[in-house]
């Protein structure tokens, strides 16, 4: 609970006891290597916080093919985002990379937060907030900058990533092959 306290106090105030009280609602979890935290048709009813370990946001097109979306690696907040908030099947997987150890935290906890904690609404504006400049930022790779600047902005966001996470997974959140990741680590 340290982490996703520590995490919590770098976006809000909050006093001993609200964290007490809003960590006795989450439970922490387990994941062993390419085990599935929420799988496509799931409703997610919570919201993960990566205390160690790697995961992937990935989604299948209409052949099959898998994309990672996002990673999600140690103090960070990750779930399929809308389908939490409109409460409808997820069409993301989230898939553990690594051996993880993740804080669940259910929707009855966040609702409550927002509720009792003096600063819940604004942890829950920041964290959303955090995201959505996360996705901003996704959407200008997909159309105005380089693979190369895509694949620079990569190694700024998740530090160590290329150390993490095989090469054909970091090629597909990057949106290019294989060969062309390893033309572009090796092009200094």
């Amino acid at each position: 609970m340290h982490n996703l306290n520590a995490a919590m106090r770098q976006l809000a105030a909050f006093s001993d006891d609200e964290l007490e009280r809003f960590g006795a609602q989450t439970q922490t979890r387990s994941f062993g290597r390419n085990e599935l935290l929420l799988r496509p048709g799931q409703v997610p009813n919570e919201v993960f916080f990566v205390n160690r370990g790697l995961l992937r946001v990935v989604i299948a097109d209409a052949h099959g093919t898998e994309h990672t979306i996002h990673f999600a690696m140690e103090h960070q907040f990750i779930t399929d985002y809308s389908a939490f908030i409109a409460r409808r099947p997820a069409q993301y997987s989230l898939q553990a990379l690594e051996d993880a150890e993740v804080v669940a935290i259910p929707r009855s906890a966040i609702e409550w937060g927002y509720d009792s904690l003096a600063e819940g609404e604004k942890l829950g504006r920041k964290i959303a907030e955090s995201y959505f400049m996360y996705q901003d930022e996704r959407i200008k790779n997909a159309y105005v900058r380089t693979p190369k600047e895509r694949y620079d902005e990569l190694n700024q966001v998740f530090p160590n990533i290329q150390q993490r996470a095989p090469q054909y997974l970091i090629a597909s959140y990057l949106g290019i092959t294989p060969i062309h990741l390893s033309r572009l680590k090796h092009a200094k």
